[in-house]
């Protein structure tokens, strides 16, 4: 039997963080409006904050001595996190979870989008007219001026928007910065964020169902970072990481099994034209420009990154 090449590996590896990640968000939308949402963040945000820095430590990628510049683009990185978990997880427990999925999809483009107007990076034609294309598949999905268009499709929007401003914070911080400190102050300050924010709603007690939840919802933010960490050190980024979109097919199977949603056509067609768009602008960005490797670093933040 031959061996698994590492393009094969790194797919296989990213396909199990994207599985990860959506089971991560598949738990907490079981929980819904039983807890309130500070509390759920803060729950979580314990155990897989303290096992991220298990994983940062042991594999020696902490790092606190970072220069000012790195330091303030990691401040303004947090605040895309804080503001990311907030308003996802509302559109989540009031959307379908396939939905809110195909939705965080934008990112490859918004990210693309807002490069070339805040940092100037070239954007030729081709992605231009994808990032239009993709948007067009937004309006699918949320439909504005239709009775299935709320509030919640908003939040997941400006989700979309505080995890770009997130990654372009990502972009700027020099390769000193370990993507391992990254990822542990991202889930710190999310987690210290809710400890202050439970403050302002009652505390409720977990039954054995909800608390079994949040644990496993922990369990699976971390092996999803795992995962996306032994992604970087194989394969080919320009291979590997159009499967990130393979987690717009777990949230369709899951919130069909565990929801019994499935989403109306017009729905499937939008999450479909932005999967498409997404995916031949990350070929298109690997072709303009070879991203660089490295087990240490954040090569690709928008490939990987789903801490909250």
């Amino acid at each position: 039997m031959a061996a698994m090449s590492d393009n094969m590996r790194g797919a296989c590896l990213m396909m199990g963080s994207m599985l990860a990640f959506t089971l991560n968000d598949t738990c907490i939308k079981a929980i819904g409006g039983d807890l309130p949402l500070f509390q759920i963040l803060l729950m979580r945000g314990l155990l897989s904050t303290t096992l991220i820095f298990l994983l940062a430590w042991r594999l020696d990628a902490l790092r606190l001595d970072l220069p000012r510049r790195d330091l303030g683009l990691m401040a303004l990185r947090c605040a895309g996190e804080i503001g990311a978990a907030y308003f996802f997880l509302t559109a989540l427990f009031n959307m379908p979870l396939a939905n809110v999925t195909a939705l965080l999809q934008l990112l490859p483009l918004t990210v693309t989008l807002a490069g070339a107007l805040v940092f100037r990076e070239p954007l030729g034609w081709r992605r231009l007219t994808a990032i239009g294309v993709g948007f067009l598949g937004m309006l699918l999905i949320v439909r504005p001026g239709t009775e299935g268009f709320t509030v919640h499709s908003v939040y997941a929007l400006i989700s979309v928007g505080f995890v770009t401003l997130r990654d372009l914070a990502t972009r700027r911080m020099s390769r000193a910065v370990p993507s391992m400190t990254v990822t542990l102050s991202a889930a710190l300050s999310v987690t210290l964020f809710a400890a202050f924010a439970t403050l302002t709603e009652e505390w409720r007690m977990p039954d054995a169902t909800q608390a079994g939840l949040m644990v496993l919802s922990g369990l699976f933010v971390f092996f999803g970072y795992l995962l996306s960490v032994a992604v970087m050190r194989v394969g080919e980024l320009s291979f590997v990481t159009p499967f990130r979109y393979t987690g717009l097919v777990w949230a369709l199977l899951l919130g069909l099994v565990v929801f019994g949603d499935w989403p109306v056509p017009l729905t499937l067609l939008g999450a479909a034209v932005i999967a498409g768009t997404g995916i031949f602008t990350l070929y298109r960005e690997g072709r303009v420009k070879k991203a660089p490797r490295s087990g240490e670093y954040i090569a690709d933040p928008v490939a990987v990154d789903r801490e909250f």
